[in-house]
């Protein structure tokens, strides 16, 4: 059993609650961390025998594109998807930030975080 992480996925999307944050989108990054058994992977050098980031990142990506009023639909709809397509993942963490939220003073970011 080991973990994997996707640290600092960047993307720009229009979730948000308030119509400018919808016509006007923003940055968003997710931060990804999930425990599998990739021990035959790490003993035969054998893409097949682990799970492909490249595939992960790809939903991710995809979900990113689907517009949410909040971060908390939008993270929970990611991990909803990775558990379905990968049920060799025994546990997620994601983590979902928006840069620069609207709000009436200085916040680099907000952040939601899910587990499963």
């Amino acid at each position: 059993m080991g973990k994997i992480s996707l640290e600092g996925m960047e993307f720009y999307a229009h979730h948000g609650y308030y119509r400018d944050e919808i016509t006007r989108g923003n940055k968003f990054i997710v931060d990804l961390h999930f425990h599998t058994d990739f021990d035959e992977a790490s003993k035969t050098d054998n893409l097949d025998k682990t799970l492909n980031y490249e595939e992960v990142y790809e939903i991710i990506k995809t979900q990113m594109s689907i517009r949410s009023n909040l971060l908390e639909h939008a993270a929970n709809r990611m991990l909803n998807e990775l558990k379905k397509h990968f049920p060799r993942i025994s546990s997620i963490e994601l983590k979902l930030s928006k840069l620069n939220p609207q709000l009436k003073g200085i916040v680099q970011k907000v952040s939601v975080s899910v587990t499963g």
